[in-house]
């Protein structure tokens, strides 16, 4: 699903606050003349009994009335299992991309809604969890109280800026910005608008030690190309970043805006030119650069190291992995060289940007007219309650997360899908043994590694310690400004501790699922353990190419272009031999051809390097969960349900749960920054799988049939 660490960890979807999944018309014809693939006459099955409780979505678990049967399978499966739904289906206002995935999430919001307003009726001590996250979401909601505010949160912090006076100063003033929000769970949105981003983690080079990682950062706009490409929709996006820049240091106060906001929108300009793209920031062999920190004056000058390092809190720290070294060696440039008032005019304007969802309305509504509109084509703001969901969960969201498994949870989720990720990691060690191509000493390093996968179902086992977070009523900015601090402090505080190989990096209440190869471990967070992933009532077909997809995908990128580069301890290391990497790159290299040839924009293309590991985890983890469903019947033969065989069920399941629909803006977003492929593309890596063409009876002439010698093999 979002298999997001863009490269480490990885997660089956990428997350953000407008946005889940993506949906995109393959760049093959759709014909509608064909008829639906043969079925079988109907039988009784439990699922269809009339005393079973029934499952969410249809007599089965499948949304058959969101199908288009008159699209051919093996045109577009993508359409016949959801082209019903997106013909009827508007994007709610409020959203860039809506499908079930995303409904699935808004219920999920709305229970955390239920959670933090019980904990704010609680009258809790002071002090306390509860106290704390009512006492957050209270601040956020309290419009009058921040509007009479107005500016008045930020302008202590402005004024530093403005009392900068050399490049030391300055240096110091960059490292204070310094937090642990680079996503590695999706890195091509490593922007952060800091000049920095750091990721504490497990070391590449010896994962018994945590790392901290350094990335590039310091953009306002999603990446690089969003400054150096020259399309009309680049062009327009650049023109009303300007614009917004003018505008948020206009409601600040400040003189020649415009002419301010120039300089600005130049000096990123200058930044992304030195940025690395996102395949290269995606080359994780290429990102293991260990400096010495007594080196960085010496590796990337102009900037004052010493003064940013002890800014940054990490004057002890001895050595940073550095992601993108040309990168950091390039802003660092800059910092020496470009004029001191426009870094000061940057540092304004981003921390403008950064406190505006906590400002009056204005910074709220101007923020929001950019952010949300323009790159994301929402057409309102979403409501109110729903930002405060989460702005609570983003400061406190273990503490959230405890009481949301304790009521919507129950121990039969847990128990099913523990067993359905045991039926999986054995169908993909029978998979590495039959492998023909793979010789028995790299067969035996794959088994090696799969036998020390850790899993996590639902939730941690410890629940995160809040207890140092100070939360004022009534100081919705501070409390944000303190929660980032707060978890920044927790991150540098792992720096010199032994690993903790249990630590989970998401939260229960979230709907996605995750691989982390340095921990080698997986975790299927609570809220994605629902219809339509999976579903005690439907059919167990449908939840094998539900959940069972999603578990096959987080397994299988301890074995992708990425997780495949680390061994069985999560130590960047070779296990392989040379003739066996090559010809797993070389299958590698085939899944990139077929997915550069979907273009789900006229002008933009999917982007199959980018996507590479995503494809594989795809592809690959939907064979091993149809093999762990096959071997689930233990040999019987599955009933037909509604017409529907058991294998095209399975198919069916998987296809539903990427039912998707996506805005333009931010789809092109997407395709530009995101390691994950749109939606039908997604779907469309059925064609790889032998079975699905005997399901739906799919022949050559049709726009997704591939030759068996063309069908990309990977594990």
């Amino acid at each position: 699903m979002s298999s997001s660490f863009r490269r480490v960890p990885r997660a089956v979807f990428t997350v953000s606050a407008s946005a889940w999944l993506c949906a995109c018309a393959s760049s093959a014809p759709v014909e509608k003349t064909a008829a639906p693939p043969p079925q079988v006459q109907a039988s009784a099955s439990p699922a269809a009994s009339a005393n079973a409780p029934k499952p969410t979505y249809g007599t089965f678990g499948v949304d058959t009335a969101g199908m288009d049967l008159s699209v051919p399978a093996g045109d577009s499966f993508y359409r016949y299992v959801n082209g019903t739904w997106i013909a009827k289906t508007e994007i709610p206002a409020d959203r860039s991309a809506y499908g079930l995935a995303v409904k699935l999430a808004e219920q999920a919001s709305q229970r955390t809604r239920e959670i933090i307003e019980e904990a704010a009726r609680a009258d809790a001590p002071a002090g306390s969890e509860l106290r704390k996250l009512g006492d957050l979401f209270a601040s956020f909601m309290d419009e009058a109280a921040i509007e009479a505010k107005g500016l008045s949160p930020l302008e202590p912090e402005l004024r530093r800026i403005a009392s900068i006076a050399n490049r030391k100063e300055l240096s110091a003033a960059l490292g204070e910005t310094l937090r642990t929000d680079v996503d590695a769970l999706n890195i091509g949105d490593v922007t952060t608008a800091r000049l920095f981003g750091l990721w504490v983690s497990e070391d590449f080079n010896e994962p018994s030690r945590y790392a901290a990682y350094l990335f590039q950062g310091g953009l306002g706009l999603p990446d690089r190309d969003y400054y150096l490409g020259d399309n009309e929709k680049l062009t327009d996006a650049r023109q009303k970043y300007q614009q917004h820049i003018a505008n948020m240091l206009r409601l600040a106060g400040s003189s020649d805006a415009e002419g301010r906001a120039r300089r600005i929108l130049e000096l990123e300009k200058k930044i992304a030119q030195v940025h690395w793209n996102q395949v290269d920031t995606q080359d994780t062999a290429k990102s293991n650069n260990p400096w010495p920190r007594d080196q960085f004056a010496r590796r990337a000058p102009g900037l004052d190291w010493e003064a940013w390092f002890t800014a940054a809190g990490l004057g002890q720290q001895r050595e940073l992995i550095v992601w993108q070294p040309s990168a950091i060696t390039g802003i660092a440039k800059l910092v020496g060289s470009e004029p001191l008032e426009t870094w000061k005019d940057y540092l304004t304007f981003h921390a403008l940007e950064r406190a505006a969802p906590y400002l009056s309305k204005a910074f709220v509504d101007e923020s929001f007219a950019f952010q949300g509109r323009v790159l994301s084509g929402l057409q309102q703001q979403r409501e109110r309650w729903k930002r405060a969901v989460d702005v609570t969960g983003e400061a406190m969201g273990e503490a959230i997360g405890k009481r949301y498994v304790e009521k919507y949870f129950p121990p039969v989720a847990k128990a099913e899908a523990e067993k359905m990720v045991r039926d999986i990691i054995a169908a993909l060690g029978q998979h590495i043994d039959a492998l023909e191509w793979m010789s028995p000493q790299t067969k035996a390093r794959a088994k090696e590694k799969l036998g020390t996968l850790q899993v996590g179902i639902g939730h941690p086992e410890r629940w995160r310690d809040y207890s140092g977070l100070e939360i004022i009523r009534g100081d919705a900015y501070g409390n944000s400004w303190r929660a980032s601090r707060f978890e920044y402090q927790r991150n540098l505080d792992k720096l010199g501790k032994p690993v903790d190989r249990s630590e989970w990096f998401m939260v229960p209440q979230l709907v996605n699922a995750l691989n982390s190869p340095q921990q080698n471990s997986i975790i299927f967070p609570a809220a994605i353990l629902q219809p339509p992933f999976f579903d005690p009532n439907a059919d167990p077909a449908v939840n094998y190419g539900g959940i069972g997809s999603v578990i096959g995908h987080e397994i299988v990128h301890s074995f992708d272009d990425m997780g495949a580069q680390f061994d069985a301890r999560g130590k960047l290391a070779n296990w392989w031999t040379k003739e066996d990497a090559e010809r797993f790159k070389a299958a590698g290299r085939a899944l990139v051809a077929q997915y550069n040839a979907y273009r789900p924009l006229p002008d933009l293309a999917v982007n199959g390097e980018l996507t590479l590991g995503e494809n594989i985890a795809d592809t690959a983890g939907l064979s091993i969960a149809y093999d762990a469903y096959k071997n689930s019947l233990g040999g019987k033969p599955a009933p037909v349900i509604d017409g529907f065989t058991g294998d095209q069920r399975f198919f069916l399941g998987y296809g539903q749960v990427w039912r998707n629909k996506y805005r333009e803006p931010a789809l092109r977003r997407r395709l530009m920054t995101d390691g994950h492929a749109p939606s039908d593309a997604r779907v469309s890596t059925v064609r790889n799988i032998d079975a699905w063409y005997q399901a739906f009876d799919v022949k050559p002439g049709q726009a997704l049939y591939l030759a068996p010698e063309q069908r990309v093999r990977i594990w």
